[in-house]
């Protein structure tokens, strides 16, 4: 897994997981409006719709916040 490839004009996957991962944090604690994550299939359409500028499937992001879901 490589979180330093260049996904999109200068970002990383890296670089989407420090942006995403203050209110992944707050989701999974119960301190938003949305609910945690129940399952790996909600959790991809989540990242996909919130990633700054890209909004495609990333694998090393998606992996990275997967192993947080257990």
């Amino acid at each position: 897994m490589n979180m330093n490839r260049h996904v999109w004009e200068g970002w990383t996957p890296q670089n989407f997981v420090d942006e995403l991962s203050p209110t992944f944090d707050m989701i999974q604690r119960g301190e938003s409006w949305r609910k945690p994550f129940k399952d790996e299939k909600e959790l991809k359409e989540w990242l996909k719709d919130q990633q700054p500028y890209y909004k495609k499937h990333i694998p090393e992001v998606f992996n990275y916040f997967k192993k947080l879901l257990k």
